[in-house]
């Protein structure tokens, strides 16, 4: 190959680079200047979402009219706001969508799949402490669910996961005890704690 035929086929490669960015140029100019595409799924979440308000104002308006005198106002109230800024939210979601809003991808995780084998897990974790909070009591079996939900999100920790499991079904159960006037199951530990 002769120098004239290298400088010849320099100079087309160059020329197809140039060209290939000239389409990249084109293709993201259309791209940018298309209207975004409207995500119609997510219409019903936020139908979801506005169902469930309704039926939590609705389900409110039913409670009777009683009060004490630490609480003058009684329950109605914040099960109303709270069904009222569920349909708000849902008013304000659809809005989004319809006006071509999406949720995007973002940090580490932005390209991963599903990954239905952790939901599985959490669901199975959950599903335990349901079936084990009478038997064995709240402590025990809340200390579990929070154990194996960090386990089964990514904790590697085992023992001092489980120390802080343990310390926060206390801290729960004491809590709920104490702060609110409202006993959880102790189960097995009935008369130790």
């Amino acid at each position: 190959m002769t120098a004239a035929d290298r400088g010849d086929a320099a100079e087309a490669v160059e020329t197809e680079a140039d060209e290939a960015a000239a389409t990249e140029a084109v293709d993201s100019e259309t791209k940018a200047a298309a209207p975004p595409k409207r995500d119609l799924a997510q219409l019903w979440v936020c139908g979801f979402l506005a169902v469930l308000g309704v039926l939590v104002i609705v389900d409110a308006s039913r409670l009777g009219g009683f009060s004490a005198s630490n609480d003058p106002i009684g329950p109605k109230p914040i099960p109303i706001i709270l069904g009222v800024l569920l349909f708000a939210v849902a008013a304000f979601y659809a809005l989004n969508v319809l006006r071509g809003g999406h949720g995007e991808d973002e940090g580490a995780n932005a390209n991963e799949k599903f990954d239905l084998k952790t939901v599985g897990l959490l669901c199975a974790v959950f599903i335990a402490n349901a079936l084990l909070i009478d038997w064995l009591g709240w402590v025990i079996s809340g200390s579990l669910l929070f154990w194996g939900a960090a386990i089964v999100l990514g904790s590697r920790r085992y023992f001092l996961t489980l120390a802080a499991a343990v310390v926060l079904g206390l801290a729960t159960f004491y809590g709920f005890a104490i702060g609110l006037g409202l006993g959880l199951p102790a189960g097995v530990l009935q008369g130790i704690l």
